[in-house]
């Protein structure tokens, strides 16, 4: 009985003392690359002396961790578990014996088993990590190829149930990876494509909820060709996958640019050529007319394809204006300017300045667009002012384009005329500050623009002062002076106001093109400055510059857009660079020559009226010389032995100069050489008088 007595009351304290070590409810699902809880506990404390905690993959027998002796014992893990498994360390005497397994990966993914160890008893636990979560981004498995001009499709999958917070396209084959398009927190960002891919770069919205990212990219251009990369970011996840596109064809766009430059050549050469050997017939004003605007508006459509299939909107906008308005200066250059119908005066003064108004309307504009795209890190104050500014600009450059316009239709006094030109005059000399200010505000250079309160003045100055009264009436200059001083000060205006574009652009990526767009512009403004001081317009050299102007300047920008299409296609980037730094200088270069040959005009006359004089007098002293040689010739033919006797004669006064010298010395004159001559002179135009005789 007492036996008895004794195991059952064993039974009772064994159990009473054992423990059952439980795990979690479910198998553990962890993101990737995050840290996992491994759980595993007992329901009561257990003494520290003699526990021993184990942890074990059960796939490979691979050791994660041990706690043994009161301390965790980390040489004893496997490597990969390495400084990643970790105990509570203060919790297990607690009973908490759970594991923190951190930087979770795809390969973690298994059975765990949890065994605790006593001196009397054991007990274990297993728990799953089921699955690791990841965002998987799939693209294309091949490169693409495609024509230029031609639209693609850059495929670009998320595959997770969670969506993705952003989503990027980049293309990372340069020296910075260029962002072409934007989708973050379930907008798409446009503004901060760059440039390059701005308006050609987009998602397709309908499909995004659908995880379909892919980017559609249209006009694809030869500095597209490269590797893009599609990033997606969802909390701590993230994938990426890349797609290459490798080889771009040459297209028909191409072929057409192409085509359309030698179009405009030939007919730039063949119509001069025309125009020059039909100078003095009834067709030259027709042919001069088609000089002037065929060549160029040709071009005009081959920047127009040009921008299309390959080129930036800055430089597309400001050639493609440039071309369509290029045949006004042409026409002011113009030789048989004085054919043209109405008052010439008129014509001449509103052509050019009516091509400076409409080109500033336009370059400001695509200025102004700029400005408006980065405008949301401007304050609302500023935003405002410098849109009535811009607003205020084009305002006068409209009124003043009806003036001109009007001027070139109807010209006629009156009240609304009196108006028109008022506010013309008085845009003229505001507007260049006026796109000062706006520049220096709109691109963040503000610093700089007390800079244009000493450029106003100089303005008022130059335009508003009657050089005519000032120099020729009151100083009483030459004409060659007052035209040298006013060249002086035009080009020393004309360079502040580059330096002041350059300031005012200088942290653009296209300075430099706009630079040469605003030298252009100075000399527009030169020119039409130039029409309210001189109107004389009888050139010298005037046919030459013209051809320059009607058939070089368009041959050096048609084989420079040529070469640019061709040697970006095989090199797959720009090759000549920024088309306007050819476009424009070289234009200046045309318009700068006219200009100069206006206020050098008294210099080359003068020159050229010393030439003619003397030209007439050498051929009046070949006319006289012909004369006398053609009496000569009369004489010698009545006396055939004249020449004979002259000669005799001759020899004989070599004979007796030395009988004269020493005549001469015995007698001590101190002059005998001198009168020796003089006699031997006199002797011989006796002699010769009497031998003509």
């Amino acid at each position: 009985m007492y036996l008895h007595s004794c195991m059952f009351m064993s039974v009772l304290l064994m159990i009473s003392e054992g423990f059952i070590v439980k795990g979690p409810a479910a198998p553990v699902v962890v993101p990737l690359g995050v840290s996992a809880i491994l759980t595993c506990f007992v329901d009561k404390s257990l003494p520290i002396e003699g526990l021993k905690v184990v942890w074990i993959r059960t796939d490979s027998n691979s050791l994660v961790h041990v706690f043994q002796d009161g301390m965790s014992v980390p040489d004893a893990q496997y490597q990969d578990y390495h400084d990643r498994a970790h105990f509570f360390t203060d919790k297990i005497q607690h009973g908490n014996f759970s594991l923190l397994l951190n930087n979770v990966t795809a390969e973690d993914k298994g059975f765990y088993r949890c065994k605790v160890y006593t001196d009397h008893e054991s007990g274990e636990t297993l728990v799953e990590i089921k699955s690791v979560e990841r965002l998987i981004v799939s693209g294309s498995d091949h490169s693409i190829s495609a024509y230029v001009g031609n639209d693609i499709t850059l495929n670009c999958s998320v595959d997770s149930h969670i969506t993705p917070e952003e989503v990027s396209w980049k293309k990372t084959d340069t020296y910075e990876d260029i962002l072409v398009l934007l989708f973050q927190k379930s907008r798409i960002i446009t503004h901060s494509s760059h440039e390059q891919y701005r308006d050609r770069a987009e998602f397709f919205t309908d499909e995004i909820h659908k995880g379909n990212f892919s980017l559609r990219l249209k006009s694809v251009r030869t500095e597209d060709q490269g590797v893009y990369m599609c990033h997606a970011e969802a909390g701590n996840f993230s994938g990426n996958t890349t797609v290459e596109l490798a080889q771009l064809g040459f297209s028909a766009l191409h072929a057409m640019v192409l085509s359309i430059c030698i179009a405009a050549s030939g007919s730039a050469l063949l119509l001069s050529v025309l125009w020059y050997l039909k100078q003095n017939t009834n067709t030259a004003l027709f042919l001069q007319l088609l000089v002037v605007s065929v060549p160029n508006l040709i071009m005009f459509f081959a920047f127009l394809f040009w921008g299309v299939i390959e080129g930036f909107q800055n430089e597309t906008v400001a050639c493609c204006a440039h071309y369509f308005l290029r045949p006004l200066l042409l026409l002011w250059a113009a030789p048989h300017s004085e054919h043209f119908p109405g008052e010439r005066k008129t014509i001449i003064h509103c052509i050019v300045h009516l091509q400076y108004s409409l080109f500033a309307n336009v370059i400001y504009s695509v200025l102004f667009r700029a400005f408006w795209q980065k405008s949301v890190n401007y304050a609302e104050f500023d935003k405002v002012l410098i849109t009535v500014l811009f607003g205020i600009m084009i305002l006068i450059s409209i009124i003043n384009i009806i003036f001109l316009l009007a001027e070139l239709i109807r010209n006629k006094d009156g009240p609304m005329r009196a108006v028109l030109d008022f506010v013309s005059d008085i845009g003229h000399d505001v507007l260049p500050p006026l796109q000062l200010i706006f520049l220096f505000y709109a691109f963040k250079a503000a610093s700089h623009a007390l800079f244009v309160v000493g450029v106003f003045p100089l303005f008022l100055t130059l335009t508003r002062y009657n050089w005519n009264d000032a120099c020729e009436k009151k100083l009483e200059c030459l004409q060659s002076v007052r035209r040298l001083a006013w060249l002086i000060f035009m080009i020393v205006v004309n360079v502040i106001m580059v330096y002041s574009y350059l300031m005012a652009l200088e942290k653009e990526k296209d300075c430099a093109g706009w630079a040469s767009v605003a030298a252009f512009l100075q000399v527009l403004w030169g020119i039409v400055v130039l029409k309210h001081s001189f109107d004389d317009l009888d050139l010298p050299y005037r046919p030459v510059v013209y051809l320059f102007g009607s058939v070089g300047v368009v041959l050096v920008n048609s084989v420079a857009l040529m070469a640019e299409l061709i040697l970006k296609t095989v090199n797959g980037e720009r090759a000549v660079g920024d088309l306007r730094n050819i476009v424009f200088p070289s234009e200046c270069l045309f318009a700068s020559s006219v200009l100069f040959l206006v206020i050098l005009e008294p210099f080359i006359k003068d020159n050229q009226q010393c030439c003619q004089n003397s030209a007439e007098s050498n051929q009046a002293s070949r006319s006289h010389q012909n004369h006398c040689s053609q009496d000569n010739a009369d004489a010698s033919d009545e006396t055939p032995f004249t020449g004979s006797h002259q000669n005799q004669s001759t020899a004989e006064l070599h004979e007796m100069r030395p009988l004269l010298r020493t005549q001469y010395q015995e007698a001590g004159r101190s002059e005998e050489t001198e009168e020796t001559d003089s006699v031997v002179a006199q002797t011989s135009s006796a002699l010769t008088g009497n031998t003509l005789s």
